[in-house]
């Protein structure tokens, strides 16, 4: 074991739209160190978010990623010989990490030709309140609620 925690490292802010939240999404989706390739289909995503929408490309990312964010998860815990599935709220950070993550993940899964394009389209769906990454929330949010009767063993 670690003799104390890790020390969160700061990012900067990205250069484009001046927003730690868009730095962060560069960072989850770039692959091999590509950054500029990342960047890339980011922007080119925010772009046809604007076309599609005609509305402020960073407002549908925030609400995509306010409409995907849990508010609640499981996570196991040992007590006895069983292990349970206990729900406990989750926090800002990791809140953000997953929201990105999921968005990632099914934005990869879509068939668009390209992943500005796919990562776009999820983003607008996430934004209504529907496509993959949402109902991935729900289905956690769904978890919670089914184990809520293990609540009491948080630690």
């Amino acid at each position: 074991m670690r003799k104390r925690r890790a020390e969160k490292r700061r990012l900067d802010v990205d250069p484009k739209y001046n927003d730690l939240v868009v730095s962060r999404l560069v960072n989850n989706i770039m692959y091999q160190g590509k950054k500029s390739t990342a960047r890339k289909a980011v922007y080119e995503a925010f772009e046809t978010i604007a076309q599609r929408t005609k509305s402020d490309p960073l407002e549908v990312f925030r609400k995509a990623l306010s409409n995907v964010a849990p508010v609640l998860e499981v996570r196991s815990r040992r007590v006895g010989g069983a292990t349970y599935q206990v729900p406990i709220e989750v926090r800002e950070d990791r809140r953000i990490a997953l929201a990105l993550r999921w968005i990632k993940q099914y934005a990869k899964a879509r068939r668009d030709k390209s992943m500005a394009l796919r990562l776009a389209a999820e983003l607008i769906a996430a934004a209504n309140g529907e496509g993959a990454s949402v109902k991935k929330r729900d289905d956690v949010h769904k978890m919670a609620e089914a184990n809520k009767a293990f609540a009491h063993f948080k630690w």
